[in-house]
């Protein structure tokens, strides 16, 4: 944002402490002339010791200041000062003595930062010191030890004159072994606003406050019916216990007048686990175990709830998708931008469903604000907007005199919400240590009270912190945003109101082109490989999800994991992002081959026609439908499928099950065919791989069954005629005949030998008929114990070996 706003209107002051100032500035002329007269001093007098000087940069001893209250006094306030002294150096100090001094009036936003930057150098200018009745003295600082202080001082005697912001310091002065002389040894520097009559015109400021974390619930859920969602790891449970990061996010957040700025994902990977959930077990074959955090999970959704009630909300695309990442590099990927649509789309029925308030979704929040003409055209073509920016990626007009209001009209009928860059990263870094956290606070303080007095135009300040914030800098964000609150100079404001107030006609609108988008943002991107990849996966779930009887048990977890895969949080860990996506495509396969073709070995077929079975094997819980199996010969002049080269059936397979399809097949000659059985959904897409095995055919010709039934009829006919002949003879000598019985006899033994060489059997010596006069008769031969064997030919349907 343009820094000629370093000009800071001034604003009335009363008369008393107007009067007070100019009598310090009038009582220091003195002592002014007495310092131009040094540079005409004798050269005796040169040689004198010189003025106290500062040992380093830094100082040997090292002053942090841990608290000051109140922010931002007003008259009749004490000003209490408290942190910690420590000796860096290796000699003992002696005669320290810790004191506050005033510094100059910093009236412009770039002195803030420069006051900031130097926070503890020695050489720097330093105030008017405070009476010494406020000092607090140390007769030793030890080499490495650390001493606590505490300063108080009644505001009045502070010598504050004009509204603004002063810099408020803390010096120890003493002296060392090697140099015994009085010298500054340590300082730190602050701020210290000082506004105590209400402004005319307030500053309306609208804080973000973000409730956002990284990917945590995989694509995978349970085969059972309740379908059990499996989490990467157990980390958000411990951000969402008390003390936790988001734990301490709801509760600070609470009371303050904010705009919850919230990613659904959250949400939902929350209530996810307010039932039963699955973590990965330690190594890869071990079973998922069971989470624990149902009672904490329940627990912190329903202090969000209690924390957003009459507070606006505003909801992110669903998983907070990295817009720039999209814009520069998944445009050209098809399809991309239908997750955008979608992650939107889902956005405002997940909050209202957990929270039980509408959100808005109608804002864009680009990564660190930063925006080109490309990252404004996908953050709008979902639906929203608003983008919100950051001022440190709009260049303002040079001749402005103060920081413009935040909304600015880019066109097409979208508002780019411009966020203050100063008060948005001031909460950065490290805030564990008090120190730093109380000069935030203050440095925060400062710029919005400088801000506030460059004009008299009524203006609307946003703020958007780090996606983010750890529980320290939460702590110090909602310290910053209560003093602010309770400010003579600032007003809340929803981000909605912001965005619809009056642009400033002189406030900058140009878009910053491609070639500004800054270096070490775009390095962080993720690749056009990832879009890629979720293109690949979600093309594959389509092909899934024609065929199951519930698609929402597969395409919600896949859509939403599609979601994660493209968000912001990945930024900085592409190893990471790239094992989620690849594990959502691997789970993807696993459920889809979960369908299949039964493998088959050779079959033989031993007829002119006969049926071949196909398995297709469901093993998934639901059912499966809109399947086509289709088996195709790929020789059909000698093996035909139902008459021609194919043939297909419809599949509908219930969940758990396999099921059998035969076709009819038609065999022309001998030999082997090789056949090939391939599943396609409705829409003539192959599902997956085909399974190919040979057909083995070995027809028996008619002309070699009318041979065999041939010789069969023969000896059945010589068979009957020997069996009435003997039952003839039988019966004649039942009768008691002699001769004419004889003569039967050899007649039938007659027939017997006609009919053996008939049959191509010769009579042996055993076998011969006995024709001595009073042989014994042979008895005839038994009847046939079995049916004769029937000689029709085969007909269709005879059993195939697999």
């Amino acid at each position: 944002m343009a820094e000629a706003a370093d000009f800071q209107g001034t604003s009335p002051s009363p008369a008393r402490r107007w009067l007070r100032r100019t009598g310090a500035v009038l009582a220091g002329a003195p002592l002014l002339a007495g310092l131009l007269q040094l540079s005409v001093t004798s050269p005796a007098e040169a040689a004198a010791p010189a003025a106290p000087k500062a040992a380093s940069d830094d100082g040997s001893v090292a002053v942090s200041v841990d608290s000051l209250t109140p922010r931002a006094p007003s008259e009749g306030d004490t000003v209490t000062v408290s942190g910690t002294v420590t000796n860096k150096g290796k000699k003992a100090v002696t005669k320290a003595a810790l004191g506050l001094r005033v510094g100059p009036l910093l009236d412009t936003r770039s002195s803030i930062d420069t006051v900031a930057k130097n926070s503890g150098d020695v050489d720097g200018p330093l105030g008017a010191e405070i009476d010494d009745k406020y000092t607090e003295k140390f007769s030793k600082l030890a080499p490495g030890v650390s001493q606590p202080y505490t300063l108080s001082v009644p505001a009045d005697e502070l010598d504050l004159g004009q509204d603004g912001v002063y810099d408020l310091s803390v010096t120890l002065t003493g002296e060392t072994s090697d140099q015994p002389w009085e010298q500054t040894l340590g300082v730190r520097h602050t701020f210290l606003p000082w506004q105590p009559d209400e402004a005319d015109t307030k500053t309306r400021t609208t804080f973000m406050w973000p409730l956002i974390s990284t990917v945590h619930m995989t694509a995978e859920t349970g085969s059972d019916e309740e379908q059990t969602p499996v989490f990467l790891d157990d980390e958000l449970a411990a951000e969402i216990s008390p003390g936790g990061r988001l734990d301490r996010m709801v509760a600070l957040g609470r009371d303050l007048d904010v705009t919850w700025v919230i990613d659904p994902d959250l949400l939902a990977s929350v209530e996810a686990m307010t039932t039963r959930y699955e973590i990965p077990g330690e190594n890869a074959d071990d079973k998922n175990a069971v989470g624990g955090h149902q009672e904490v999970a329940k627990r912190w959704l329903t202090e969000v709830q209690k924390a957003v009630a009459d507070k606006e909300v505003v909801a992110l695309p669903f998983g907070d998708p990295d817009l720039a990442s999209l814009a520069h590099h998944g445009t050209s990927v098809t399809g991309s931008l239908r997750h955008l649509k979608e992650a939107t789309d889902v956005a405002s029925g997940t909050v209202e469903s957990i929270l039980h308030v509408k959100p808005s979704t109608d804002f864009a929040w680009p990564v660190e604000g930063a925006v080109d003409p490309s990252i404004v055209k996908v953050s709008t073509s979902a639906g929203a907007d608003k983008v919100i920016a950051r001022g440190d990626t709009f260049e303002d007009s040079r001749d402005l005199t103060y920081t413009p209001t935040a909304p600015r009209p880019i066109g097409g009928g979208t508002t780019a919400v411009v966020a203050d860059a100063r008060l948005s990263t001031v909460f950065e870094g490290d805030m564990t240590r008090a120190s730093a956290s109380t000069q935030a606070v203050q440095r925060f303080l400062a710029q919005s009270l400088t801000l506030a007095l460059q004009t008299d135009r009524p203006r609307s300040v946003v703020v958007a912190p780090q996606r983010t914030p750890s529980a320290a800098q939460a702590q110090t964000m909602a310290e910053a945003v209560a003093a602010l609150q309770n400010s003579t100079w600032s007003q809340p404001q929803d981000l909605t109101a912001a965005a619809k107030s009056k642009p400033d006609p002189a406030a900058g609108t140009e878009v910053p082109s491609a070639s500004a988008y800054p270096k070490s943002l775009r390095k962080q991107e993720l690749p056009r490989s990832a879009f890629e990849q979720i293109a690949r996966t979600q093309d594959k779930l389509d092909r899934f999800k024609v065929i199951l009887s519930d698609q929402s048990r597969v395409v919600t977890p896949f859509g939403r994991a599609l979601n994660r895969g493209m968000a912001a949080s990945w930024r900085g860990r592409p190893a990471e992002a790239a094992i989620y996506r690849s594990g959502v495509e691997t789970y993807l396969d696993t459920l889809s081959g979960q369908v299949r073709l039964i493998e088959k070995s050779e079959t033989k077929l031993s007829g002119r026609s006969a049926t071949i079975p196909v398995t297709v094997q469901n093993n998934l819980v639901q059912g499966v439908e809109h399947l086509v199996l289709r088996l195709t010969s790929t020789n059909p002049t000698r093996l035909e499928i139902d008459g021609k080269a194919y043939e297909e059936q419809p599949i509908a397979v219930s969940g758990g099950h396999s099921q059998s399809v035969k076709f009819t097949t038609n065999a022309n000659a001998n030999g082997r065919a090789t056949v090939v059985a391939q599943l396609y959904t409705q829409d003539g897409r192959p599902y997956g791989q085909p399974v190919t095995f040979d057909v083995k055919v070995t027809e028996i010709t008619a002309t070699v069954m009318l041979v065999i039934g041939g010789g069969v009829l023969l000896l059945v006919l010589a068979g009957f005629r020997m069996y009435t002949q003997r039952k003839r003879a039988a019966a004649r000598k039942a009768e008691g005949g002699t001769q004419d019985d004889a003569a039967d006899v050899a007649e039938a033994d007659a027939g017997d030998a006609q009919n053996s060489e008939a049959s191509g059997r010769r009579p042996t010596q055993e076998s011969a008929p006995d024709t001595r006069e009073g042989a014994p008769e042979q008895p005839s031969d038994p009847a046939p114990d079995t049916a004769p064997e029937s000689a029709d030919p085969s007909g269709t349907g005879e059993r195939v070996d697999r």
